[in-house]
Parts: structure tokens; sequence; C-alpha cells
């Protein structure tokens, strides 16, 4: 199931901006303290670090996405999601615009 909406939400308004504006977010805090980001990534192959765990879901369009410590692209697209744990890194390929969710922790 796709996220299309979140109620209730506190959004920090200015953008953060990774990879030359390859990948551009906005974090949103819940009333009850959980942090998420949303945004959306451009065509391009990224690796990004992770600090805590995060749960990447796509809202709309698609990647492929290779864990740390694999040799092995998968695909997630609009209504799945897959899992990075923490203090790792993860590459991801986009061919079209990547709405996504991410859910800390």
């Amino acid at each position: 199931m796709t996220t299309e909406k979140i109620d209730g939400v506190s959004v920090t308004t200015r953008a953060n901006v990774y990879f030359d504006g390859k990948c551009v977010s906005h974090g949103i805090t819940l009333a009850d303290g959980t942090k998420k980001s949303v945004g959306v990534i451009l065509p391009a192959t990224l690796t990004f670090n992770t600090g805590a765990p995060e749960i990447m879901e796509c809202v709309a369009g698609g990647c492929e996405y290779k864990l740390a410590g694999s040799d092995e692209w998968q695909r997630s697209g609009a209504g799945e999601s897959f899992s990075v744990p923490g203090n790792t890194s993860f590459e991801i390929r986009v061919t079209e615009a990547y709405h996504y969710i991410c859910h800390f922790g």
C-alpha cells in the first residue's frame, strides 16, 4: 500500500539537497515525535550512507537498489519498500523520478 497523505505533521520547510540536486527531501515530524523524510530522487546512480535503520517506501516511480555487501540489484516500485540496516550504505539507481518516504529507526 502506498502512503498518499500524512496528517498532523510538522514540516521542515528548508529542503535537504544532495548530489547536486539529484535528491531533494524535506524532514517531517509526526505528533508522536517520529521523524521521516519525504523526497524525490531524479535519474542517477547514487550511494547513501545510513546512521539509523531506514525503510524506503516508494510512493511513485521506481528504482533499483543494492545493499552494502551485495552484488545483486533489486527492484522497488510504487507501493513497495525496502529496508536498509543502520550504519551501512546502499546504492540506488533511478531512471525515472523516484518519489519516496524514508522511515527512520
